[in-house]
């Protein structure tokens, strides 16, 4: 059984490395500190033409939760017609309600809007926080979805292996699922033994400096220490050894 490794990127030499390191698909963001956000189509468009990856771009406005109104709605359809004019591969996305329910209406036209293009409908983390799993997975899967991007409601997807091993069961054969959040080289063989999935998602995260992020009594870190004066990057030697993990 072929185990697709995604790399979550939060840019262009997130995905250069990614590729190098033999990754298959990246989910291509900006602002992988807030959880990502849409990114930029020229970066799209650069990493479409220097590799041979598989794209997904997010599309998600800001930062928090999942409940958007019409405005910020409408503005994400814009924004994924233009990312798959731009040669997306797929959208990952996610709409609740106030109560976390799926909003079945927008996925729906977002469902539709990707299919029009022939490309990938990937419903992200979103679910993580919707009260029923079963019945939001049943939703999505008559929606139309393609793939579920899911740390099983936990914080990681180890401490969720058991439902993601659930959804695995009852629904793999009617949509893809793909295990998020904390996957690792350490854990990632336990991870695919115990869910029977064969999708990993994975951010292969190291630091790099940037010394212009503090100075005087003005900062712009986001990090604690003692990365207060990195940005996360991939890492491109992690790739390798995510998928050297997975092949032992």
């Amino acid at each position: 059984m072929e185990i697709i490794v995604e790399v979550c990127t939060g840019g262009y030499t997130d995905c250069m490395a990614a590729a190098k390191g033999g990754a298959q698909r990246v989910e291509l963001n900006s602002a992988l500190s807030v959880g990502g956000l849409t990114p930029s189509t020229a970066v799209l468009k650069r990493v479409k033409r220097e590799t041979d990856l598989k794209v997904i771009c997010m599309v998600r406005p800001r930062a928090a939760g999942f409940c958007y109104d019409e405005t910020e709605f409408s503005i994400m359809m814009d924004e994924a017609k233009e990312l798959l004019d731009a040669g997306a591969d797929g959208i990952a996305f996610g709409f609740l309600h106030e109560d976390a329910a799926i909003h079945l209406p927008y996925t729906k036209a977002m469902i539709k809007l990707i299919h029009q293009y022939g490309k990938e409908a990937v419903f992200h983390r979103a679910f993580d926080v919707v009260k029923d799993p079963v019945e939001a997975m049943e939703q999505l899967i008559e929606c139309g979805v393609d793939r579920l991007l899911t740390s099983g409601q936990q914080a990681a997807a180890m401490e969720g292996a058991a439902l993601i091993r659930t959804l695995q069961q009852r629904y793999g054969d009617q949509i893809e699922i793909l295990a998020g959040s904390g996957v690792n080289e350490g854990n990632v063989k336990t991870l695919l033994e115990m869910t029977g999935i064969c999708q990993v998602h994975s951010s292969c995260k190291a630091y790099q400096k940037d010394p212009t992020t503090k100075q005087h009594a003005v900062s712009y870190s986001y990090l604690p220490s003692p990365h207060e004066y990195d940005f996360d990057v991939v890492d491109e030697q992690r790739v390798k050894a995510l998928i050297h993990a997975i092949s032992e």
